[in-house]
């Protein structure tokens, strides 16, 4: 009978516990097997392709932390890719700054090219004052901005794909809230195809491995720093749809990871075009960016007006 305290391959004390399927690793074996996980994830879903200059969202989170690390070992046998790290300033106070200052001893440790981008430089404010009358909704508008400053920063760059830091269980959340908001094209759509002449494509690497997974990778390879949650977490349903699924995945392990099959499933029988626009695009009439409308989120959140003609 197998020692359960002894890793599964070397017979190391083990560190960790995984299922699907069922083993204990070592450290050492962990930290293999996670990134292994994420190079395959990589390379079956063709992410990455020859000669790509791939942006990096780095938050300094414990997410975004493990997202370069694994990429900066993958980039190790693709000497053709090149990894560009960008950190977005929101501007909220007593909390960015930290992270910040965590992104910048990464990219150091790592060597990855790192630039830094503020709201404050692109719509004119921080985020604390951009939503200082309507904090209920700073997550969702935080959300549009960082994705135009993500946009923003690819084109500075000339990425030809933007990775982020989503995990597992973000993906399964995301699933829960497109559902109780009854968002059938945030459900169906799959911004990792792009859309070509129109939208770079974002890839999420991490999606393979949950959040628990994470944390003990970045622990293990000693890059773990505690840092201040974001104050305006606490308004946001994905707080409701986290909780709800760590409960259903401790009842039913296997939850979240079925939650996205069954997502993945529905879009590979739905024709894919950007939400909302029918396979048709338009310019913005306030700014000129790609929306569906007639005026993009961006400036609708910004409360933007259109100058007359």
């Amino acid at each position: 009978m197998n020692n359960p305290n002894l890793c599964s391959i070397c017979g190391k004390p083990a560190a960790v516990r995984l299922n699907n399927p069922e083993r204990r690793l070592c450290a050492e074996h962990f930290i293999k097997d996670a990134e292994e996980r994420v190079f395959k994830a990589i390379d079956a879903a063709e992410m990455i392709r020859e000669g790509d200059r791939v942006l990096v969202g780095l938050s300094g989170g414990k997410d975004s932390t493990a997202l370069i690390l694994i990429l900066s070992e993958y980039v190790k046998t693709r000497p053709d890719v090149k990894l560009i790290a960008v950190t977005i300033d929101e501007g909220i106070a007593e909390y960015r700054e930290d992270t910040i200052k965590a992104a910048e001893r990464l990219v150091e440790h790592t060597g990855v090219e790192h630039g830094i981008i503020s709201f404050t430089e692109l719509f004119g404010d921080t985020l604390d004052r951009l939503v200082a009358d309507r904090k209920n909704l700073a997550c969702s508008i935080c959300g549009v901005l960082r994705r135009r400053s993500l946009t923003e920063a690819a084109r500075r760059f000339d990425a030809d794909s933007i990775a982020t830091g989503h995990n597992l269980d973000d993906e399964a959340q995301s699933v829960l809230m497109n559902m109780l908001r009854g968002d059938k094209p945030s459900l169906i759509q799959d911004s990792s195809l792009g859309y070509t002449g129109y939208f770079v494509p974002r890839i999420k690497p991490l999606a393979v491995l949950s959040e628990k997974e994470i944390v003990t990778y970045i622990m293990l390879k000693g890059f773990y720093t505690p840092l201040p949650e974001c104050p305006y977490a606490v308004t946001a349903l994905r707080m409701e749809a986290r909780k709800i699924i760590g409960t259903l995945e401790e009842r039913y392990p296997g939850t979240k990871l079925n939650i996205v099959r069954f997502r993945d499933g529905i879009r590979k029988h739905v024709p894919y075009s950007p939400k909302g626009t029918k396979g048709k695009l338009n310019t913005c009439k306030i700014c000129g960016e790609l929306t569906s409308g007639e005026i993009c989120q961006v400036c609708r959140v910004l409360n933007r007006k259109q100058s007359d003609e």
